[in-house]
């Protein structure tokens, strides 16, 4: 380990920041420093800018993850290095603002059934019926399944933030299966790793992901779909049932209202409540014939 390494590493862990972010913001500058073959302390804003325009132009990454390689290095320059950092030299990209793809409440039906195995058949429903992220999917415990109170603790989730959701009675039915279908009596984790589900480590995030892509092919479903498409699903169709935002908010964990309105522009209760204009002209007849 690097003498600045271990500093940044020294720096993030006193802060207390996620293992994730940790992981996240080391890499970003390492990336940086192999980028110009050069110790990151002998680099400044200019070499940064560059940087910058190489990940939009090259790598074609998104603005999201520039904007977290730039926190990574205005971390490493204002914490570590204790040096000024510019924000009118080096500004956040700006993000763009689109919605996320929904599936029906039928579509998400059949994305289930399509699960390959018994084992991914119950993740999804895990997804669609808590709204979970898929890291802490991963993370459940059956400890967290709270069988008195119906409802399902998300321990540490995004900013590190507990919150319960509802225990849907036909997760807990299928939880129950699954429990019994396990290869060993589970000890810790609700979703076992390695093929056969039996050891004391959780299934990673690309099982997940894995189990959503490969059921949607088989349902036929050709809108993309990844296990943060079934968490929209969850807030949307919350909404379209008459959930109020501030219930959902909580039930996200988002810390701004203004991340779960955006789920207004996909709810079709919301969307069809209004006429379009064109319904209300005067037009009568048929469209006039081609020449």
């Amino acid at each position: 380990m690097t003498h600045l390494r271990k500093m940044m590493l020294e720096e993030l862990q006193r802060r207390n920041y996620s293992r994730e972010t940790i992981r996240s913001y080391i890499r970003a500058v390492e990336d940086f420093a192999r980028h110009f073959n050069c110790s990151p302390d002998r680099l400044g804003p200019r070499h940064i800018r560059e940087y910058q325009a190489e990940l939009f132009q090259k790598r074609k990454l998104s603005a999201g993850s520039v904007a977290v390689r730039l926190a990574a290095l205005r971390f490493f320059y204002c914490k570590t290095l204790r040096r000024a950092w510019s924000i009118a030299e080096t500004p956040y990209p700006k993000r763009d603002h689109r919605l996320p793809e929904i599936l029906s409440q039928e579509e998400v039906a059949r994305l289930i059934q399509a699960a390959g195995t018994s084992f991914h058949r119950t993740v999804l429903m895990t997804l669609y019926a808590t709204g979970a992220r898929n890291r802490e999917l991963t993370r459940l415990k059956f400890s967290d399944v709270d069988k008195e109170r119906m409802v399902v603790r998300i321990q540490g989730g995004k900013g590190r933030k507990d919150r319960d959701v509802m225990l849907s009675s036909k997760l807990l039915e299928e939880l129950r299966e699954h429990s019994h279908r396990l290869p060993r009596k589970p000890q810790v984790w609700l979703f076992p790793g390695n093929p056969g589900h039996c050891t004391d480590q959780p299934i990673d995030t690309k099982t997940v992901w894995h189990a959503c892509h490969n059921a949607a092919k088989r349902a036929g479903i050709e809108k993309s779909v990844h296990p943060h498409t079934l968490r929209h699903c969850f807030a949307t169709h919350l909404l379209e049932a008459g959930a109020d935002l501030r219930t959902i908010q909580i039930l996200l964990g988002h810390n701004d209202l203004k991340e779960t309105a955006r789920y207004l522009h996909l709810s079709q209760r919301h969307l069809h409540t209004a006429l379009s204009p064109l319904d209300s002209l005067p037009i009568e007849g048929s469209s006039p014939q081609e020449p």
